[in-house]
């Protein structure tokens, strides 16, 4: 009964974690920097366009592994 306890909790902290980065990003007009970092690939030819947020996404995964080890 206790882990269906913690895994509520969790789930409820990723939620409101959610709601919040959400809430910034519509407001704010977006995180700065990011997709526009050294790493970020972005290539166009013609009418193909291919971006692949490489840094960006390690430096948020980063980020978000350390609040949530942190909230553990």
């Amino acid at each position: 009964m206790q882990a269906l306890v913690e895994i509520g909790r969790t789930i409820l902290v990723i939620i409101i974690l959610s709601i919040f980065l959400g809430v910034m990003v519509t407001f704010a007009g977006g995180i700065p920097l990011i997709g526009k970092l050294p790493g970020d690939l972005y290539i166009r030819k013609g009418p193909i366009r291919f971006y692949l947020p490489l840094t960006s996404s390690i430096i948020i995964s980063l980020v978000l592994t350390w609040i949530l080890n942190t909230l553990r």
